[in-house]
This record gives structure tokens, C-alpha cells and sequence, in this order.
């Protein structure tokens, strides 16, 4: 080749190697973590999210900061895929594991530089994962799961969060009595908890709904708008003129042909209102069209009838009333329909709501929150989710630990402990990992008002004399005390989650020395 370079990008490619490379990556890491830390505790602040169209988001949640911002680093889009996996596998503790994140990447920058190898740093981070796992098994609290340890899991998860001014545990009490009401012998059957938002009325009229609330309103005004004892059918059907298959043309030659023609269409018409009649059917839920003449027969039945109504919707109230969904309106039986208490429409200022309650199967529940605004109402949705997500896990993995940072203190307690049985520079590793997870309690510290470093010393004091320990709010600031006096408790699946989210992504981005973009 004589010497010639030998060229294999194209000219409009970016590369980046080495110690800058890596700079870069973990600098974006840290400063996306570093945008969710003051959202993290019970005195975390809010966050405003302003999109182009000038659409206004309020929230504390990190998921949600993350899923908002308009990331486009390679790497820093890791951090925000940390969140999103904490979020979808346990539905809490986002915040947390971006932060820690960020601290494991701040960390490895600092080892990089002492010119230990990225992957020491990567095995030791591995070993210091599994000894912070060991650590939330041994801090787990040895209690039965009942309603009273739920319900303090669910407060925790609220307690900081926009609740519209509600007590979190008044919250906390719906949130256990929905999870329990789909609970089964195989499971929690959470996707059967439905969260339905209405802005009006204070936030103190959310309340738990035994059924499922849809966005619809009847067909014709003149239908009525409450059944009780109601007999339910779900159908995917089309109540209208049936169209032939193949083009065709009649003659009509005369007046008498053309109203027997009239009268068919008619009888047609009105033979789905009489159908549904002679079934004992009180009200359609139809997810096609009814055509108005159909719609005008069924009201004359004195039946309740919705179109339109999306494949969602119509299950969620077939699997609440015990219904099934029906394609034909031939051969039909008692098995087809389901029944619930009371069926009503309910008017809220311009909405209209479907209000399906008491049904025999009642398999679907409904959070029916209240607001005064979008923004208040979008927050406590949010809220509600992410409690229903930590009773679910408490439940499933049965078993909690104390929250309000003293996990985060007994997990970097017993890796320093083991710290002295690892050799070589992975120990350096190590070290760092602890001094990573440290980060969370003194961010809780500093987020209550507390001096940060005396709040992180007199933690490690009051856990190196076997006495139970986080930062607690009390006040206008926080105080040091035993979490489980206070009620606070956070599900071990969401520390678990945390730990193995977090190490992945630092674990990843540390690794990377050469980065190839092209435009």
C-alpha cells in the first residue's frame, strides 16, 4: 500500500477514544443523575418540564423527569433506561437507582484517573453488587404481611409526592383495598386496577370504585342513565342494515315494492332491540356503530346502549361483570351476559362517565381520582401507580425493609466489612461502590434541611451500635431515628431492583473507550 492510511469511516464521521471517550460518557451519565437528585425523599423538590408545544409537566418523579427531558447522549439515555426498567419492574425507587448510578459512574472517574483498569472497576463493582443484595436480605424486617405493613409501603411511596394536600394514608388504605380485591390464589392480577382520573371536587374524593369507569356516555339522550340489578351485554357487533357481499341492484317497480323494501330495513332494525329485549339484556356495550334508528328502537326497549366503545373498555367491564364478548346475536344464553349492581352515567362539568359497580365477577377495580386541576390530578395519578406497584411487589416477594436511608447505611456497612477479604485492586473498587450507595442517605439528609455529612455520621454511628437508623422528616426539617417507629418501609424489591439496575449501567458506560457517531 506504500504507506498510504488506509481510510474506512466516511468523512462525515465523529470518533472519540481513550480518556475522552470515556470523559464524555460518564460526565453525561453524572449529569443526567444529577438532574432527579433534590426530587429524592420526602422533602424532594418538584421539577417543571416545558416542551416545545409549551405542554407543562410538574412532577417529582423520576421516571417520569427522565422520560420528559430531550436526551439525546448515547450514554446518558442509559440513565434514563435505568429508570425506566425500575419503574417497569417494581414501579418505585427510580429516583433512587439514578442517582446511585450517577454516584458509580462519579466513582469509576475517579479510579480511571488512579489508572485502574475499567474492568477491575467493573469487577469489583459485580462483587460489591452481590454483597449489597446479601445486605438487603439480612436487613429484610422478619414480619408478617399484612394490611398494616402494606399500608405503611404504600404511605412511603407517597409521602413527598403531589397528593393534592391528601394524608398519604388515607391514600395508603385504598391503595392496600384495591390490591386485595384482585388478589388470587396464582397472584396479584395487577393490570385488573384500574387508575381513572377526573378533574373537579377536591382530591379528597378519590375513592375505590368495585367495577370500571370508562369515558362514555349514551346513545340517545332519552335512554336511561341508572339500571340497577343490571343484566350486561358486551358485543362486537355492528347494529345496522347488514350490506351484501357482492354488488347487486333491485328493480323496484312499484310503491307497494318499495315500502315492503322500507319495512325489511325496519324489521331489521328493530329485530336487535327486540333480541337484546327478549334476553333480558338492561344494557349494550357495543364496540361497533348503532345506527340511529336501531339506537331509537333500543331506547323504546328502555335499554342502556354505548358505541363506540374501544376492545379495552369492553373487557375491562366484561371481566368486571362476568360477561363475554359476543360476535353474533344469534343463539344467545344466559352464559353470554354478566350482571352488576348498578349501572349509571354520571356527569362531570363536560364528561360524561360510565359507571359499571357491583358485578357478580368483579374482577376489575377502579382508583377514581379527584383534582382540582390537570397538573394535581396527572401527579396523583402517578403517585397512586407507583403505591399500587410497591404493595404488589410487597406481596409477591413478601417482605420489606426500612426505608429513609438506613438499607443504604447497612448495605455500605457490610461491603466495607467485606472489603478486607478482597485482593488486588478490585478492593479499591469496592470501596468506591460503598462510598457510592453513602450518597443516597446524605442526599436524604440534605434534602430534609440537615447538615449532610453530620446526618451520614451520626447514621453509621447509630448502625455500628445494632441500632436501626435513616433520616426521618419531622417538622420543618429531618431528624435521626428508627424508620420502623415512623412507618417507614420500602418493598426489598425496589432496593434490589435499584442495586442491579444501577451497577448494570455504570458497569456499561465504564467499559466503553471508543465511541463512533455518524452524522
Amino acid at each position: 500500500m506504500g504507506n498510504q492510511p488506509m481510510f474506512i469511516l466516511s468523512d462525515d464521521s465523529q470518533r472519540s477514544r481513550g480518556q475522552d471517550a470515556q470523559t464524555s460518557n460518564i460526565e453525561a451519565g453524572k449529569a443526567v443523575a444529577e438532574s432527579v437528585r433534590t426530587t429524592l425523599g420526602p422533602k424532594g423538590m418538584d421539577k417543571m418540564l416545558v416542551s416545545d408545544s409549551g405542554d407543562v409537566v410538574i412532577t417529582n418523579d423520576g421516571a417520569t423527569i427522565l422520560q420528559e427531558m430531550d436526551i439525546e447522549h448515547p450514554a446518558a439515555q442509559m440513565i434514563v433506561e435505568v429508570a425506566e426498567t425500575q419503574e417497569a419492574e417494581v414501579g418505585d425507587g427510580t429516583t433512587t437507582a439514578s442517582v446511585l448510578a450517577g454516584q458509580l459512574l462519579a466513582k469509576a472517574e475517579d479510579l480511571l484517573e488512579d489508572d485502574v483498569h475499567p474492568t477491575v472497576i467493573v469487577e469489583g463493582y459485580n462483587e460489591a453488587s452481590r454483597l449489597a443484595t446479601e445486605a438487603i436480605e439480612e436487613t429484610a424486617i422478619d414480619a408478617e404481611v399484612d394490611d398494616d405493613l402494606l399500608e405503611q409501603v404504600a404511605e412511603t411511596s407517597m409521602t413527598g409526592k403531589g397528593t393534592g394536600g391528601v394524608a398519604p394514608e388515607r391514600l395508603a388504605e385504598t391503595v392496600v383495598e384495591a390490591i386485595r380485591s384482585v388478589e388470587a390464589d396464582d397472584g396479584i392480577r395487577r393490570n385488573d386496577v384500574r387508575v381513572r382520573t377526573q378533574v373537579g371536587a377536591s382530591a379528597t374524593a378519590t375513592e375505590l370504585v368495585e367495577g370500571v369507569i370508562v369515558d362514555e356516555e349514551p346513545v340517545r339522550e332519552d335512554m336511561p342513565t341508572s339500571v340497577e340489578d343490571a343484566t350486561i351485554g358486551v358485543f362486537d357487533v355492528e347494529f345496522d342494515i347488514r350490506e351484501a357481499n357482492v354488488d347487486a341492484e333491485y328493480d323496484i317497480a312499484d310503491i307497494d315494492q318499495l315500502n315492503a323494501a322500507i319495512d325489511a330495513e325496519e324489521g331489521e332494525l328493530a329485530s336487535y332491540a327486540e333480541t337484546l329485549s327478549e334476553a333480558g339484556v338492561d344494557v349494550a356495550i357495543v364496540t361497533d356503530s348503532i345506527a340511529d334508528r336501531a339506537a331509537s328502537y333500543l331506547a323504546e326497549e328502555g335499554i342502556l346502549a354505548f358505541e363506540s366503545v374501544s376492545d379495552d373498555d369492553a373487557t375491562a367491564i366484561a371481566r368486571a361483570t362476568g360477561a363475554s364478548k359476543v360476535g353474533s346475536l344469534e343463539d344467545l344464553g344466559d352464559d353470554d351476559f354478566g350482571h352488576a349492581d348498578n349501572v349509571g352515567v354520571e356527569g362531570f362539568g363536560e364528561d360524561d362517565l360510565l359507571f359499571v359497580e357491583g358485578g357478580d365477577a368483579a374482577e376489575s377495580v377502579t382508583v377514581f381520582v379527584r383534582g382540582g386541576t390537570e397538573h394535581l390530578i396527572d401527579e396523583l395519578e402517578r403517585a397512586i401507580d407507583d403505591a399500587l406497584d410497591v404493595v404488589t411487589a410487597s406481596i409477591e416477594t413478601g417482605g420489606g425493609v426500612p426505608g429513609a436511608g438506613a438499607t443504604e447505611i447497612a448495605i455500605a456497612s457490610h461491603i466495607r466489612d467485606r472489603t478486607a477479604s478482597i485482593e488486588g485492586r478490585r478492593q479499591l473498587a469496592v470501596e468506591a461502590y460503598a462510598d457510592a450507595v453513602d450518597v443516597l442517605p446524605r442526599t436524604l439528609a440534605s434534602n430534609l434541611g440537615m447538615d449532610p455529612i453530620d446526618g451520614l455520621v451520626q447514621l453509621r454511628s447509630e448502625h455500628d451500635s445494632e441500632d436501626r437508623a435513616g433520616v426521618i422528616a419531622e417538622g420543618q426539617t429531618g431528624t435521626v431515628g428508627d424508620p420502623m417507629e415512623y412507618g417507614v418501609l420500602d418493598p426489598a424489591a425496589v432496593k434490589r431492583e435499584a442495586i442491579e439496575s444501577a451497577t448494570e449501567a455504570a458497569t456499561m458506560i465504564a467499559r466503553i473507550d471508543d465511541v463512533i457517531s455518524a452524522d
